[in-house]
């Protein structure tokens, strides 16, 4: 029975401290953001820094977006062919295959693959400004480190994980029609005329859509616990290892929320 009392009061500490961090995060998350929102309309801008971060996040970051696009393009058609020629029915796969790629494939994993490199980026660069006390040189300047720090990599998050979706659609699609024409046997022309009459607009801006919430799980809570590291080294590998684990979580279930949204406005219109 002493074990079993010392698993659970374990147990239950366990879960207090989880209840705790998470209440933590979200307080501090509102924090930041009414910050950033106060901030980002007021004083100088740092135009400078913010197109230094575009370059970071967006056009260094083309390659391994273009990678996963294009792999996940002739998977999917590959192995939604393998499945429909069962029953006939290989002809839907340009119709999936697009479909799927603009509204969940492309904008999801392209913010995965950002959240795992750019914002284990952020939060390991602010988590070791704020060790080797750069953060608070900032502040004794009389300058905003949410202004030079926090606000380019958000306003650039915002800007180039759209266009990195945009850019990821278009090679997964590609993808696609490469592994329809030479696996499948589909004619190129029928595969990317069923992929143009299929594909509307809504589609495609829901998928783009969806990006400007997944900027914001990736770049803010980065930002937060990179700014949140206390003393050494140790503790900025583990804001860099909790900024992208939370970043992933907030893009997952994100994802049900705005497909339901999206799917309820459809029906209504």
């Amino acid at each position: 029975m002493t074990l079993l009392n010392q698993k659970l009061q374990d147990m239950s500490f366990h879960f207090q401290q989880t209840i705790e961090e998470i209440l933590i995060f979200i307080g501090g998350i509102g924090h930041l953001t009414r910050k950033i929102l106060k901030e980002i309309l007021h004083g100088k801008f740092y135009w400078k820094l913010f197109s230094e971060q575009i370059y970071i996040i967006g056009w260094r970051s083309l390659p391994l977006i273009l990678i996963t696009a294009i792999s996940t393009g002739m998977v999917m058609s590959l192995q939604f062919g393998l499945g429909l020629e069962k029953f006939g029915g290989k002809l839907y796969v340009p119709k999936l295959v697009a479909v799927t790629i603009f509204r969940e494939m492309g904008p999801v994993f392209t913010a995965l693959m950002i959240a795992a490199r750019v914002g284990a980026g952020i939060a390991s660069e602010i988590g070791s400004m704020t060790v080797t006390q750069q953060i608070d040189a900032i502040r004794a300047l009389g300058t905003s480190p949410i202004k030079i720090i926090v606000i380019p990599r958000v306003l650039a998050c915002l800007i180039a994980l759209p266009l990195l979706v945009a850019t990821a659609n278009l090679v997964g699609n590609m993808g696609s029609l490469f592994v329809g024409a030479s696996e499948l046997n589909l004619d190129p022309h029928f595969f990317y005329q069923k992929i143009v009459t299929t594909v509307d607009s809504y589609d495609y801006l829901s998928g783009i859509f969806k990006t400007v919430f997944f900027s914001l799980f990736i770049s803010i809570p980065a930002c937060f616990y990179g700014l949140n590291v206390k003393s050494g080294t140790k503790e900025v590998g583990q804001a860099t290892t909790r900024a992208v684990v939370m970043a992933s979580i907030l893009i997952l279930v994100g994802d049900f929320f705005l497909s339901k949204l999206f799917w309820i406005f459809q029906k209504w219109s």
